[in-house]
């Protein structure tokens, strides 16, 4: 036979069920509000400066990507003229050029979000500007501007670099008496394959395309090199691949140009010349930087000089650039010498060098359009933004 619990239990069971529960919940929002609350701080940028008007070298940012705003966490306090960065792939290390005449590098451990200097090496070549890690990890590359030449170190394990392992000496000019008296090594570019390293060269007006080994002995095989000749005055400077590796687009920093290359197997063929400002444009051209979207659907390009702006182009299916697309906006300061796009391709940075900030501009993914979110964000000549 069954029996039935008197209702007066059951009631006072439910009230005590009743009470536990709101204990309970009390107790885990009191413990809540005693609880440190989580750090909104999430080291994201890396920024290089030039140190002659008081900037203290390298800076870790948390770049807010809500408000377009940063806050500063760390940053170094001895390196001369930081001007270039590039990171390891596990985030572990650092590494930038010295951009003065005595060409050195510095090597920083990056552990709790502060840089440690480990070593630095001479770059064999003055005021070097540029700086890249092969894709495998295992040598790093440096461009010399006014020495004209590219040197190579091997990296280890530990994230050390050997002595230089690799010195090439480029040899030539070109038609600009006063920019182009000599060869100006401006960068040191991997094909998305890790196959070859491109280095323009503004002062010979030639690309040089190097095949990259792993193997023993020198990585770049010198003796199976080609080249890319640019119009005589262009002055190539930097460039980027499409990410399928089939075409690369090379900003020409003295007349403010954009060569499309098709690109197969370490050989190059022209496609198209576009200008980064309006026919009618007379001034001094001073073209910088360039990069794709994350998606490759548009192509960005920093002008100095008398412009001081960014110009975007839709990037069509044949790698070509459509230039009734071309859009142009201002980087609010002077001198855009770098900019970055964020991974999630939502934001646009720009460094500008010459009016100490950076500006953030928030990207329209669709249609390519760059919006101030009117933030700048203060800080000494700064040069080289780094998202990692």
């Amino acid at each position: 036979m069954f029996q039935t619990t008197p209702f007066f239990l059951v009631a006072r069971c439910k009230k005590l069920v009743f009470i536990f529960i709101f204990l309970t919940a009390a107790i885990i929002s009191f413990a809540q509000n005693l609880a440190p609350a989580p750090s909104l701080l999430s080291p994201n940028l890396l920024v290089g400066t030039y140190t002659k008007k008081g900037s203290k070298g390298i800076y870790v940012l948390s770049f807010d990507t809500a408000t377009g705003k940063a806050t500063a966490i760390s940053h170094t306090e001895t390196t001369s003229n930081p001007s270039f960065l590039t990171i390891s792939k596990d985030h572990g290390q650092v590494y930038t050029t010295n951009e003065d005449s005595d060409g050195k590098i510095s090597a920083y451990s990056f552990v709790d979000n502060k840089l440690n200097l480990i070593q630095e090496k001479t770059s064999k070549g003055a005021h070097p500007c540029y700086i890249a890690l092969s894709p495998d990890q295992s040598n790093l590359f440096v461009a010399n501007y006014s020495g004209g030449s590219i040197t190579s170190y091997h990296r280890f394990a530990d994230g050390r670099l050997s002595n230089p392992q690799q010195f090439i000496q480029h040899e030539g000019k070109s038609v600009n008496e006063a920019r182009q008296e000599k060869a100006h090594v401006h960068g040191v570019f991997f094909s998305p394959d890790g196959k070859y390293v491109l280095t323009p060269d503004l002062g010979k007006d030639e690309i040089a395309i190097y095949p990259y080994q792993t193997k023993n002995g020198p990585p770049l095989l010198t003796q199976k090199a080609s080249s890319i000749l640019s119009s005589p005055g262009a002055g190539p400077r930097h460039l980027c691949f499409s990410n399928n590796g089939k075409y690369i687009y090379v900003i020409e920093e003295l007349t403010g140009s954009i060569s499309v290359y098709r690109f197969y197997k370490g050989t190059a063929s022209f496609l198209q010349k576009v200008f980064t400002h309006p026919k009618t444009f007379k001034r001094l051209a001073a073209s910088a930087d360039i990069h794709l979207s994350p998606d490759g659907l548009y192509l960005y390009a920093s002008n100095r000089g008398d412009e001081n702006n960014i110009v975007s182009f839709k990037v069509l299916p044949n790698g070509k650039l459509d230039e009734k697309t071309i859009q142009y906006t201002s980087t609010e300061g002077k001198v855009p010498r770098n900019f970055t796009i964020s991974k999630d391709g939502n934001w646009l940075l720009v460094a500008n060098q010459d009016s100490d900030n950076i500006i953030a501009f928030r990207r329209n993914i669709q249609t390519g359009a760059l919006t101030s979110m009117g933030v700048s964000i203060k800080l000494s000549m700064p040069v080289c933004l780094l998202f990692y």
